[in-house]
């Protein structure tokens, strides 16, 4: 997968690749000749006392490092952009394939390993592209070129290259195939802590109500550890490459300098010689080094774009159709035959054979206990699910057969739980109608029974904070309602979205909403009897099938269940 993404994303930027290629290649050929010619001032100029010759060679030397210090800064800027540019298209192709997620595959991931792949794992491989450009010519150049300028300056010397370059691989390939599982077992941990803190922070009030935050540090501490332990065992590993590097480059520049200093005494061989031959050596041995630190960082990156392919190659169970049919205009009628749906993996369906007929100009509820399928079924014509079995139609078309952006256009959604964006209120009001003029937001206000709040915080221009937290769970509710109401679409759906409102205020946005809604259709979702007894069609679910269907009247005499519900509520307003 990573290769995929470099291909995927550096295949575009020809250009910079091909420079990168040839200031590398200048870079090291420069690096290579600068030993080669100290050692000639020390046999020519030096032991000569040739002060011209020095000067000459010397102004050689200061225009190869010149070239070699350019073209590194230029290796190190192209490498820098690249990988950052390759960051930043692959966040924007998870971001815009998460967003065409539906709620199938949102649930299979979770929140925080999106995240995690989103920020740390693109991190990672960010890093490995960036010390992969400005090393994947230097370092094997650099070694292969070095093994022949070292042999060219003394063949003799040779067999200590043969043994220090092996014996540093060795050593080096042990400890990275070591490490591999451990960057598993690092980005398995990260997932967990970054689960466990988002549970945390958004359940914090959960947690102080039990008082469970003993229990919750200590969940959140065995995952630290845990992370904490798979990360030390990987670093030991790392922190002990480095002294194996340098016993070896130390050790050869000892055996170089006893051998070569043989040599020499026997004339064999010259002190710029062996000057330039332990500065090859090094270049040999530093490449070695290099290329491990590559090699050590791509187990992790490899491991990290797996994750990424993971979510870039999971295709969404809900897909636009190749050749969509139009939604027609105006009003529209919401019909469901025979529906059934089953989440994956489940046992049973959670809707069984379900018919719903709802027209334009009245408003159908759907009422159930908890568990009953009430959300689920509500979800099905939006398209967060498709049907198993059945159909879900909007103005005689099949939901399936028409495009999503079209169907989205005609459907106003409130969620059951209100999700507001950081911003201004008016800005939030706007993600339902974008056109929308500051007196169209102000009627959804009134309408939604948000108007006299919003004056209070300040106006339209007031700030929403993150997730809507400044705000009441009944603001949060209202201001969702008024985003869908200024959309003005041909069909609502309230799912559960009046139970964070007290009785006087439900009854109020009910009656203000009648007249705004009296040609489309609304479709409600209610645990509270109150809020759904002036519906034109209540359909009670239980155990995702539909046990009741009529007007409150109706249901009270016909449908046991209801009954039931009815009475509970009753029950419990008269305990209160």
């Amino acid at each position: 997968m990573l290769l995929r993404l470099w291909r995927t994303h550096l295949g575009s930027r020809p250009g910079l690749i091909v420079g990168l290629v040839l200031l590398q290649l200048a870079s090291t050929l420069a690096a290579l000749a600068l030993p080669s010619l100290n050692g000639r001032i020390i046999d020519d100029g030096v032991a000569k006392g040739d002060t011209g010759y020095i000067l000459r060679a010397g102004a050689v030397m200061l225009g190869v490092s010149l070239v070699q210090v350019l073209a590194t800064v230029g290796v190190a800027w192209i490498a820098s952009r690249c990988s950052s540019s390759l960051a930043a298209r692959v966040r924007s192709d998870l971001f815009a394939r998460v967003g065409r997620f539906s709620a199938r595959e949102m649930g299979r991931f979770g929140a925080p390993t999106l995240i995690s792949r989103s920020t740390n794992d693109v991190q990672q491989v960010q890093l490995v592209t960036n010390m992969g450009l400005a090393m994947m010519l230097s370092a094997p150049i650099m070694m292969i070129g070095g093994i022949i300028m070292a042999l060219q300056e003394e063949a003799g010397l040779a067999w200590l290259v043969a043994v220090a370059v092996p014996v540093l691989g060795v050593v080096v390939g042990v400890l990275v195939s070591r490490m591999v599982p451990g960057f598993r077992a690092m980005q398995a941990s990260v997932d967990a802590v970054n689960r466990i803190l988002r549970e945390q922070i958004t359940g914090v009030r959960v947690v102080r109500a039990f008082v469970r935050e003993e229990q919750e540090r200590e969940r959140f501490a065995v995952a630290n550890r845990r992370y904490t332990d798979s990360a030390i065992r990987v670093g030991n590993l790392f922190a002990t490459v480095f002294p194996f590097a340098m016993v070896v480059l130390n050790l050869s520049t000892v055996a170089v300098v006893w051998f070569g200093a043989l040599r020499i005494d026997a004339g064999q061989m010259s002190v710029g010689s062996l000057t330039a031959f332990m500065a090859y050596l090094t270049q040999i041995l530093m490449s070695v080094v290099m290329a491990t630190m590559m090699t050590m960082m791509i187990p992790r990156a490899a491991v990290a774009s797996g994750r990424i392919g993971e979510v870039l190659e999971t295709e969404s169970g809900v897909v636009d159709t190749a050749d969509p049919v139009p939604v027609p205009e105006g009003p529209l009628e919401v019909r469901m035959s025979g529906v059934t749906f089953a989440y994956p993996g489940a046992e049973s369906p959670v809707l069984h054979d379900v018919d719903l007929l709802a027209r334009p100009g009245t408003t159908t509820a759907v009422i159930g206990s908890t568990g009953s399928g009430k959300t689920t079924l509500v979800g099905l014509l939006p398209r967060l699910y498709d049907v198993t079995d059945g159909a879900v139609s909007l103005g005689g078309v099949d939901v399936r057969d028409a495009s999503l952006e079209d169907l989205w256009a005609r459907i106003g959604l409130v969620p059951q739980r209100a999700f507001l964006f950081t911003g201004t209120i008016a800005s939030n009001l706007r993600q339902g109608a974008p056109g929308a003029s500051d007196e169209d937001l102000w009627a959804a206000l009134e309408v939604a029974q948000a108007a006299d709040f919003v004056r209070r915080q300040g106006g339209l221009e007031a700030t929403v904070g993150q997730g809507g937290r400044n705000l009441s769970g009944g603001q949060r509710q209202r201001l969702a309602m008024a985003r869908a109401i200024v959309r003005r679409p041909a069909v609502y759906l309230f799912d559960d979205s009046f139970s964070a409102l007290d009785v006087a205020t439900d009854a109020r946005l009910r009656a203000a909403l009648r007249p705004w809604t009296s040609d489309a259709t609304v479709i409600v979702v209610a645990q509270r009897v109150a809020s759904i007894i002036d519906a034109d069609q209540i359909v009670v679910l239980d155990d995702g099938r539909v046990v009741g269907r009529g007007s409150h009247a109706e249901l009270l005499r016909e449908c046991p269940t209801y009954v039931e519900i009815v009475e509970s509520q009753a029950a419990e307003e008269d305990a209160a």
